[in-house]
Order: C-alpha cells, then sequence, then structure tokens
C-alpha cells in the first residue's frame, strides 16, 4: 500500500507528518503531487494559536502537477500543472444562485484528506475533484503557480473597486496583497498612489508599477493623497492593512463619488468614526472584499499563465517541506512577502 505525508497542525507551534493511503483517482477526481504551497494568513494564525483550529491540515495557495485521473475527468490530463480553488460553494444557497458564491453559506469548510480538518495543500499529494481545479502554462514556475489564490482575491478585490480608465487610486499597505492592487490597478489604467511607511517596500511599488509613493512616516497620508488629486480625493482606496485606523485614512482620503474597498481583516476588530453626513453627500461607496468568485480565480490563473502578472519580487524564500517549522517561523516575520513550501 502507497502512503503519502500531510503536514497537520495540532497545537500551538506544533506541527507533525502524518502518513495517510495513497488513494486512486475515481469518477471525476485527479490526483496532484503538489510541488509548492504558500504560507498564508490563515496558516500563520492557526500555527501561532490565534485561530486553534486542531487538528487541522493547512495550505490553501499551492500548484502542483496531475497524476491520475479518474474515468471521467474531461478537461485534464497527467502532466498537466494545476492549481486549486479550495473555497467551497454548495452551488444551491441564496448567494451562489445570485452569482455570489464567494459568499456561499458553507464556505471555509474544505477537508480533503480523510479525518483531518482544512484545505490540505501542505502535503505530498491531494486528491481532488476537477472542478476545483485550474490548468496553469506548462511552463509556469510551480511557486508562482501557487499565488493564484492570493492573487484571484485582489482580482475580486479591484471588481469592488470598479476601477476606470484614468482614475486616481491609492492603495494603503504593500505587502503581498496590495502590491498585487498595484499592478492590476495599473492594468486597468489608473494613476496608483502607494502608500506605506516601510521605505523598502515602497520600493517595491514602483516595481509593480506605483506611480507615486507616500511614505506615511513622513507626511499625514491622507492630506497628501487630497494634495496630489488637486483637492478632490482619490477615485477609489484599497485599504490592505489590517489595523483600523488604515481604514480611518482610507474613508478619509477618498474624493466625492469615491469607491473605498476594505480589502483587508482587521485586528483587532475595533470600530471607527463615521461622518455619515460626508457619505450622504459625497455619494462614497464603501464597501469590503472577501474571497475570490470562480471568475476571479479564472482570471488569476490566466495572468500568471501568460507572464503578465509576475510575482517574482514577492516570493521571499523557498523552504523544503521538511523544514517546514521554519517556514512558518519566517511567514510569520513581518519583513516577507510570500514563504513557500517546497513539497
Amino acid at each position: 500500500m502507497s502512503t503519502y505525508r500531510v503536514a497537520v497542525f495540532t497545537g500551538e507551534k506544533t506541527i507533525e507528518f502524518k502518513e495517510l493511503e495513497l488513494k486512486k483517482p475515481l469518477g471525476t477526481q485527479a490526483l496532484v503531487k503538489i510541488d509548492s504551497c504558500a504560507l498564508c494568513t490563515l496558516e500563520q494564525r492557526v500555527y501561532n494559536g490565534v485561530m486553534r483550529y486542531y487538528p487541522f491540515a493547512g495550505g490553501h495557495e499551492f500548484a502542483g502537477t496531475v497524476c491520475e485521473i479518474g474515468d471521467k475527468v474531461v478537461h485534464l490530463k497527467p502532466g498537466d500543472h494545476v492549481t486549486a480553488r479550495i473555497l467551497t460553494n454548495c452551488g444551491s444557497c441564496y448567494y451562489c444562485r445570485n452569482g455570489h458564491e464567494n459568499q456561499c453559506v458553507i464556505s471555509f469548510q474544505a477537508s480533503l484528506h480523510e479525518g483531518i480538518n482544512g484545505p490540505g495543500g501542505l502535503s505530498e499529494y491531494i486528491l481532488i475533484d476537477e472542478s476545483l481545479l485550474y490548468k496553469m502554462a506548462n511552463d509556469i514556475n510551480l511557486s508562482y503557480a501557487a499565488l493564484t489564490e492570493p492573487l484571484a482575491c485582489c482580482v475580486h478585490s479591484i471588481s469592488q473597486g470598479n476601477i476606470e480608465l484614468g482614475d486616481d487610486v491609492a492603495v494603503i499597505g504593500v505587502g503581498i496583497m496590495g502590491a498585487f492592487h498595484i499592478k492590476l490597478a495599473k492594468l486597468r489604467g489608473a494613476r496608483v498612489i502607494a502608500i506605506e511607511l516601510d521605505p523598502e517596500r515602497l520600493e517595491i511599488a514602483k516595481e509593480m508599477g506605483a506611480d507615486v509613493l507616500v511614505d506615511a512616516g513622513k507626511c499625514n497620508s491622507v492630506e497628501k493623497v487630497i494634495e496630489l488629486t488637486e483637492g478632490r480625493g482619490a477615485n477609489v482606496v484599497f485599504c490592505t492593512v489590517a489595523n483600523p485606523q488604515s481604514a480611518a485614512e482610507a474613508i478619509a482620503m477618498a474624493g466625492k463619488l469615491g469607491r473605498v474597498v476594505l480589502y483587508s481583516s482587521f485586528h483587532p476588530k475595533l470600530p471607527i468614526e463615521l461622518d455619515v453626513n460626508h457619505v450622504h453627500y459625497s455619494e462614497m461607496i464603501i464597501t469590503g472584499s472577501v474571497n475570490p468568485k470562480i471568475k476571479d480565480f479564472y482570471v488569476a490563473s490566466k495572468l500568471l499563465s501568460t507572464g503578465i502578472v509576475n510575482p517574482a519580487r514577492l516570493i521571499s524564500e523557498e523552504v523544503p517541506f521538511e523544514n517546514i517549522d521554519y517556514a512558518l517561523q519566517r511567514a510569520i516575520d513581518p519583513e516577507t512577502y510570500r514563504v513557500i513550501v517546497k513539497i
């Protein structure tokens, strides 16, 4: 009997390798040999004990190669490079039927390894339905392909912002998600203003296409954006920083008819003051963005496969599977972007 290894979070800062039986794909299933898995904030929070989902098979940003397929698989063949959209959706609830499957009532309930909760990308193999897999270019670097999911989240956010040609777009924060927002906003034809405290991250913003760099440690970023837009304020503001104060600043720097997208989840979850008359008179739109739709994921897979988006500068380190503890410690370091575990 063949077996494979899965990395399982069993407690705070505790990971164990579990051996499971390697089964053959049936019907519409495909067996994927995982090459690369990126460590998102979800895995970091479970590892740190902030989210206590134990035991938990982490890893929802991954890519690999199809090894075998079931007899009803239509669009894939052995040797194909693939990534996966693990976010679950039932297809029949109110939100799924209304075209908002990213808001499905059963989201985040993945369990792809028998008897273990979690998406399970930190594994040597995964058995998964064809409908969840997205074919990537045959020559793509699979570390890049592993970043399809975070890019897809940003594709959805950009859609929420409804950017028009020539818009002034402010992006608060230049972590990996802020960097992707900058690149995508440029592809939409915007002038992009990047706002960040870290000078090194501002350099990344420049490489991703930002037109104006604002060092938030040296000036009032709200006043600066209003100055740069001749007193109007930004057409669109994306807040990719987890601090609620940044959300307040995002609203303050948006102009009339502006769209404010609160992309990040906020920790701590604190309220902010809101001048409701300002919202009323300016007709601004304040919205959020969470989870990519199926279309968003497909768009992201195309952007990476064709090289339109190159995420090379956003990969801080590649770490062997055996050193997963070290990989998570590196991922927690705020200096890093994405750390990739090479299975």
